[in-house]
């Protein structure tokens, strides 16, 4: 989830309006999952991103900045769809929605709204594979009562049925707009074929009838086994006192009772199988180009660290408008816009090339895209030149992302739960020492020769003109 990601999800934007939108809660918000939210990080200096873990595994994450009197806290949770067998998905999606609710200390979601109002405290809700995500932005007087909110919604839910029920429909009508979308099915099936035994790990936004058929109960199980201090963190940025944050977190949450077996020892991530073969498939819906869209599985964060370095680098030298890659594809005319991206997880970080094309020229920019990868790993592919420019803008991108520390706790929230602050401290360190070798051994491990899946979202009418076939999809 850094800049490469941010060019896939800005092409997905432009073709899919409606979908790749996270879980929402309360006020509109930039999704992670759709916008630079997880940036590429630097290595901060220790006097402005300083952390500590409170004695019930509670970690507070502290950025100060003084040079707007606003700060944002941000609660982030080790939950998400890599938690969710099939009989669980979307239980984090729907637990979100439930979040900013009557608890403990406010009985009802209209004096809930009320009360941030009145103190101009914004809010909002997020869930993504692997991560979900609160938080509150307000004026630094407002802090300590911005953690009282937080601790109340966080430790005393009340989960009030007609509350829920409400959310519920919610949640349905969230999948009934992605479904009345074409490119929410490009989607499933890349996602259902990328990660074919366990696809629902995959799938933040939820399965309906898991959704239609969820319980208050099951919201207590969800918050009993990943709502709790040894699998959250606290995130605070903007015009604070870290000793002061420390201080108050202890205060507030240093009672919050620690979960005695961590949730992930005692139901563990599973194990996505490697693709056995490539596949190819048709995805037969109303839109008038014709978008193609090819997914290896890529690498992991704690398996192979280096191999994410170099998939940010060569994704970012292949998205710039002066690489091979986009004059050979878009600058000849074959595709309208091509972009490859690798989002960064614990639990296999999917590589795609997505393009959009008309149907008379699919054929060849199929031959053309398939060409274009057989070369990736060539000598003369990109320039040292282009290299070290890659590794200097990823760099300037994450300085520009912290204009507004408000985005940027998102960004530090995400890195905490996927990848542990210590990747994100020496991201940039490692970036810079990527070298041609370092890509070479991503290539050939993840993507040149490896099976993949190649799909194609194109009408009924001009499938029955062009007659793209799967062989074709993968490159045969």
């Amino acid at each position: 989830m850094k800049r490469n990601l941010l060019v896939l999800a800005l092409l997905w934007s432009l073709l899919v309006p409606a979908f790749a939108q996270p879980a929402q809660a309360a006020a509109p918000q930039t999704g992670p999952r759709a916008s630079a939210t997880a940036t590429a990080p630097a290595t901060l200096p220790q006097a402005q991103l300083v952390n500590r873990v409170l004695q019930n595994g509670f970690e507070i994450v502290v950025l100060e900045d003084h040079s707007v009197p606003l700060v944002t806290i941000e609660l982030a949770v080790r939950n998400g769809s890599f938690t969710e067998p099939p009989e669980l998905n979307g239980l984090s999606h729907l637990y979100e929605h439930m979040f900013f609710k009557a608890n403990r200390a406010i009985a009802n979601q209209e004096d809930y709204l009320q009360k941030i109002g009145q103190m101009g405290i914004a809010y909002n809700g997020t869930t993504r594979e692997e991560v979900v995500e609160y938080y509150f932005t307000t004026t630094s007087p407002n802090l300590r009562t911005a953690m009282n909110f937080m601790r109340d919604a966080v430790r005393y839910p009340l989960f009030d049925k007609g509350e829920f029920e409400r959310e519920r429909e919610v949640v349905i009508g969230e999948i009934d707009r992605n479904e009345s979308n074409p490119f929410y099915y490009l989607n499933l099936d890349m996602t259902n074929r990328l990660f074919y035994k366990y696809p629902s790990r995959k799938n933040p936004l939820g399965n309906r009838q898991t959704v239609q058929t969820a319980t208050t109960d099951m919201m207590r199980l969800i918050q009993s086994r990943y709502y709790v201090p040894n699998n959250s963190a606290l995130v605070v940025t903007g015009d604070v006192n870290p000793e002061e944050v420390f201080k108050m977190a202890q205060d507030f949450y240093g009672d919050w009772p620690r979960r005695e077996k961590d949730p992930f020892v005692e139901f563990p991530l599973v194990e996505h199988p490697p693709l056995p073969k490539s596949e190819g498939g048709i995805v037969k819906q109303d839109v008038k180009n014709v978008i193609i869209n090819i997914g290896w599985q890529g690498p992991s964060i704690g398996k192979d660290n280096p191999a994410t370095y170099a998939a940010d680098v060569f994704s970012f030298i292949l998205t710039q408008p002066n690489s091979r890659f986009q004059h050979n594809l878009v600058d000849t005319g074959l595709v309208n816009g091509v972009t490859i991206g690798y989002l960064t997880q614990r639990n296999v970080g999917p590589i795609q090339v997505i393009a959009q094309t008309t149907p008379d020229k699919a054929h060849a920019a199929i031959k053309a895209i398939y060409n274009e990868i057989a070369h990736f790993n060539d000598k003369d592919y990109f320039t040292d030149e282009q290299l070290e420019n890659a590794k200097a803008l990823l760099e300037a991108d994450d300085l520009y992302s912290r204009e507004k520390l408000s985005d940027y706790a998102h960004t530090l929230a995400f890195w905490w739960s996927s990848t542990g602050l210590d990747y994100f401290r020496g991201y940039l360190t490692n970036l810079r020492r990527t070298t041609r070798t370092d890509l070479s051994r991503y290539l050939t491990t993840y993507i040149l020769g490896k099976p993949h899946v190649g799909l194609a979202l194109i009408s009924e009418d001009a499938q029955q003109q062009v007659k793209l076939t799967p062989e074709e999809l993968i490159g045969q």
